[in-house]
């Protein structure tokens, strides 16, 4: 991937709300592959539609392909989304969106401009029996008995497959890093919302910035669009409490994991993160030092990380908040795999 192309990704995420100014970098190419490796190709085509920028052939042709393959994947898990949300309207549950569409609806230009591959809902844990037998009568495969055990105890979701496409039905906001992130109290702040006439719940904003940067982060950061939801989150509250997103962060196993994101966020896509807020929730100089070294523009527009197995482990270990839970989540995780390996031969 030419380096100077996938790096004018960055200069289109660091414009927004403006459009890119100057001349039309060397190595489209590269910009229009970067942007479709971070699910940011509908976002793109928007923003380069806005700019004085003119591709070329086929680089024109490839970002509208690739722009329309995203928006057809994105159409294809709203239809699933409203078929969710009606059934588990008709079972009395109003459960939270997190990322996905509903994301792309309140912070895009268009919704479909964020890229989605299924629908996560978050449900109060009392209503994850009735939640699942409403997902099993639209056609969905549940997990198997032994499987839905160990989720329940070590997971934050339940997973729902079929034709249709996946929904993953959290029950808990996050676990990783053996950390938790429980769904009570981010339940009892979610507001009220409605799409497409169905009533549907996000998180407050505060709260949810600190879930993506969270999210983000216990992924390293691998997709672009991640940060640049951060950017957008910001944007779209001028009135955020940075003081409540501190302690919300604070109040979390993963105060370290916000500071990733929204830092690797103001830096390389210009989210208005203030620098006290940083300061607040900084892990040890070490940690900053490993991040620095782990997230750096180039790193991240390669995905490094996801393609070296050894190097995310690492990056894992040595970013984690508490390094015993992580230690043993990994051992866990390990014992796990090898199981399944037995199994399968």
């Amino acid at each position: 991937m030419s380096g100077e192309g996938a790096g004018s990704l960055l200069e289109v995420l660091r414009a927004w709300p403006e459009a890119p100014r100057g001349a039309v970098p060397t190595g489209v190419e590269a910009l229009v592959h970067a942007a479709a490796r971070h699910g940011l190709v509908g976002f793109v085509q928007h923003a380069l539609g806005r700019s004085g920028w003119t591709l070329g052939e086929p680089a024109r042709t490839n970002l509208r392909r690739e722009a329309l393959a995203q928006a057809a994947r994105g159409m294809r898990v709203k239809a699933l989304l409203l078929r969710s949300l009606d059934a588990l309207a008709a079972v009395g549950v109003v459960p939270v969106l997190l990322k996905g569409y509903g994301l792309g609806l309140r912070l895009y230009p268009e919704p479909l401009q964020r890229a989605t591959t299924d629908v996560d809902l978050l449900v109060a844990d009392a209503e994850v029996g009735v939640a699942s037998g409403a997902l099993v009568g639209l056609g969905l495969r549940p997990l198997g008995e032994a499987a839905a055990a160990h989720a329940r105890e070590h997971e934050h979701h339940l997973t729902f497959t079929g034709a249709a496409g996946m929904v993953e039905l959290h029950f808990r906001a996050l676990v990783g890093y053996g950390q938790t992130l429980e769904a009570e109290a981010l339940l009892a702040r979610a507001e009220e919302g409605v799409l497409e006439g169905r009533r549907v719940r996000y998180l407050c904003a505060e709260d949810e910035l600190v879930y993506l940067a969270i999210h983000a982060s216990n992924h390293l950061l691998q997709r672009l669009a991640w940060l640049f939801d951060l950017k957008l989150r910001v944007l779209a509250s001028p009135g955020l409490d940075w003081k409540r997103v501190v302690e919300v962060a604070r109040g979390t196993a993963f105060p370290h994991l916000a500071w990733y994101a929204l830092e690797a966020a103001r830096r390389l896509t210009g989210a208005a993160v203030p620098e006290d807020v940083l300061t607040a929730l900084a892990p040890p100089v070490w940690q900053r030092r490993m991040a620095a070294r782990f997230f750096t523009a180039g790193r991240l527009l390669e995905t490094e990380l996801m393609n070296h197995k050894p190097a995310w482990v690492a990056a894992k270990l040595l970013l984690a908040p508490r390094l015993l839970p992580m230690a043993r989540y990994s051992l866990r995780r390990l014992r796990d795999d090898g199981l399944t390996a037995l199994r399968s031969r």
